[in-house]
Order: structure tokens, then sequence, then C-alpha cells
């Protein structure tokens, strides 16, 4: 298994982070394969992208609420 390079940074919430900002980056990409897909007529793989899009959704408040309520904890 490759394994990308250790971060520079250690911090605990870096893969939280970093897992946060993918989810919501593709939220903005599914956009554009939705659109794609959708020009060609393909009504199925829309649906799919959507769904991952929404899972994706799904995923991003998750991390968004785990890392509040870590800044809340760590601030008190």
């Amino acid at each position: 298994m490759i394994r990308e390079p250790m971060s520079p940074v250690k911090d605990k919430n870096y893969d939280l982070i970093h897992t946060l900002q993918l989810s919501l980056e593709h939220i903005w990409r599914m956009e554009t394969y939705i659109a794609d897909a959708e020009e060609r007529g393909d009504k199925e793989l829309a649906s799919w992208f959507r769904r991952i899009q929404e899972n994706n959704r799904k995923a991003g408040e998750q991390g968004k609420q785990m890392l509040m309520e870590r800044m809340r904890q760590e601030k008190g």
C-alpha cells in the first residue's frame, strides 16, 4: 500500500480537517459530473453522482460538527 508522506503538521485534528476538506471538495466536483452526465442524457449516472454528492454532504456536516466540538473542548 502506498502512503502519502507524513505531514509535518502534528495536529491531532489534521486528518479530520483534511477529510472534511475533501468531502466539501467532492460536493462541488459532483456538480460538474452531474451536469456532464445530464448533457449526455445519462440520467442513471447523474443520479449516481447525486447520491455520492449527498453522502459527501452528510459526511461534511458530520465532520464540521466533530471539528467544532473538538475545538470547544480544547478551548474550555
